[in-house]
This record gives structure tokens, C-alpha cells and sequence, in this order.
């Protein structure tokens, strides 16, 4: 996924980054437009927000260090 390429974080779509948290088995909470990511085996918890149907670039940059800090990175190809 081009996610974690890290080439094109300003084009990633945020459905594409919510639909890859859901499949990698993260929970998800939305509160206003926060979409709030857990996982009971991982730490931290990721907070997104959609800038119009698009992903901030930061926030997948966070997405792509959390996904290789805990070797999630099989389910996200």
C-alpha cells in the first residue's frame, strides 16, 4: 500500500487509511470528526481526521511509523 512507500503522503485517501487500520483489526470511535483508532495490543492510539476526503500528511506518516514499530506491515501490502 502506498502508505507505507511514504512518497505520497499528501495523496493517501482517508477511507483507504480507515479501511487499512479496520482490516489490520483496529477499533474505531468517532467523535465529531475525530476518528479515534485502538487496538488492544498496541500502545498508542491513533486520532484522524479527514481534511475534506483526504488524509492529513502527518497523520500517515504516524500511521506508517506505528504499522513498522509493531511489524504490522505483512497486512498492509
Amino acid at each position: 500500500m502506498r502508505v507505507l512507500r511514504g512518497s505520497s503522503d499528501a495523496n493517501i485517501r482517508f477511507s483507504d487509511l480507515r479501511t487499512l487500520l479496520l482490516g489490520l483489526g483496529f477499533a474505531e470511535r468517532i467523535k465529531g470528526s475525530h476518528h479515534i483508532f485502538t487496538r488492544e495490543d498496541i500502545d498508542e492510539i491513533l486520532n484522524l481526521q479527514p481534511r475534506d476526503s483526504m488524509a492529513k500528511p502527518y497523520q500517515v506518516k504516524q500511521v506508517r511509523k506505528l504499522l513498522v514499530r509493531y511489524k504490522l506491515t505483512e497486512g498492509a501490502e
